[in-house]
């Protein structure tokens, strides 16, 4: 073999046998058979030369040319291989990105959480891990005092690192003097509240990269378990439904439930419940106004004196505490809410439909 074949290098440390035989090489001392592998690396190295035409006796090169050229090779390979380890990275990030779209597309799965310890924890470790953003609502108000300490901990730390944290509970959690303890210290680190009287569903969201869900395929509790969604359609999806929740909510800092003012009696007028019924069927206030042959100014100020009854700060708190109020069933009772509407035509300018 000559060296214009071209002996590939040898990627390992020159052997003990190649030097002994280079130094024997040098001395004129013949090279047998069983010299062949370590001439073979003589050769890659390129410490010798051998003519596969002309045989003959091995020619010994100039050591030092030889490890030149065999510093040159390496540090050209290790450049090489620098650029390619510098080179990993940008690939990740941008194939990583082709399968993250994908992933988009035909969704990430959902996990099933069969148990309220292993809900808790799942939770827990998501909202370790958050960065910017976690939302909760939970109708039922907070967990349990035995679980406010971890929740407190685990909030406050998450407040610290400049997480924001916004928490919407049902109207029934101004009624609880724990919780209303508890959102006050909350409040003050930073976590904003709100209630809301009308109905919604239980979920928490981080960083709009992951949701818990109650379970409502299953068929177990809804309380109990949980689903752990990383769809980030789904997951947008949720958020969007806290966020229109939240915006019906009204502002909580862990206050009680203000008290209805009583006007002697405790009992709605007829127009009163009659702006209230079309309130609740979302009928347009210039038709209650000419309905009721009042003015639009006179319907506002009743529907100020209503919303301060109930301390509602939107027509749909409005119209749900009057949903619950007793005073809807009284008039259910006294012949629904035909009769009353009856009485008030008799009344009016007769332009109704």
């Amino acid at each position: 073999m000559s060296e214009r074949d071209g002996p590939s290098r040898p990627e390992g440390p020159l052997s003990g046998a190649a030097r002994e035989l280079y130094a024997r090489i040098t001395r004129g001392e013949p090279v047998g058979p069983q010299d062949a592998d370590a001439l073979a690396e003589l050769v890659g190295w390129r410490l010798v030369t051998v003519d596969a035409d002309r045989p003959g006796p091995p020619i010994a090169l100039d050591p030092q040319e030889a490890a030149r050229r065999r510093l040159d090779e390496e540090l050209r390979d290790m450049a090489a291989r620098a650029a390619r380890i510098a080179a990993v990275p940008g690939v990740g990030d941008e194939l990583g990105l082709h399968f993250e779209r994908a992933k988009w597309r035909s969704g990430s799965g959902s996990e099933f959480l069969a148990g309220r310890e292993q809900v808790s924890a799942r939770i827990g470790e998501a909202v370790d891990r958050a960065e910017s953003e976690v939302l909760t609502a939970l109708p039922a108000g907070p967990a349990c005092p035995d679980l406010l300490d971890d929740d407190t901990a685990r909030a406050s730390r998450a407040l610290a690192r400049g997480v924001r944290m916004r928490t919407l509970f049902g109207d029934g959690v101004r009624d609880d003097a724990a919780a209303r303890a508890w959102a006050s210290v909350m409040s003050g680190r930073g976590n904003r509240f709100r209630t809301l009287l009308a109905p919604f569903q239980r979920c928490v969201v981080v960083d709009r990269r992951q949701a818990f869900v109650s379970d409502h395929v299953v068929g177990g509790d809804p309380e109990q378990t949980a689903w752990h969604v990383m769809d980030r359609a789904f997951v947008a999806f949720v958020a969007e439904g806290f966020e229109d929740a939240w915006r019906r909510a009204d502002i909580w800092h862990g206050d009680p439930r203000r008290a209805v003012p009583d006007d002697g009696t405790g009992r709605l007028t007829d127009r009163q419940r009659e702006i209230l019924i079309d309130t609740a069927a979302g009928v347009d206030q210039r038709i209650t106004a000419r309905r009721l042959n009042i003015g639009l100014r006179t319907l506002t100020k009743e529907l100020g004196l209503l919303r301060a009854r109930w301390g509602a700060t939107t027509l749909a708190a409005l119209a749900y505490q009057w949903a619950l109020s007793p005073e809807r069933l009284r008039t259910a009772d006294a012949g629904g809410a035909g009769g009353d509407r009856s009485g008030q035509r008799d009344g009016s300018d007769g332009s109704d439909p």
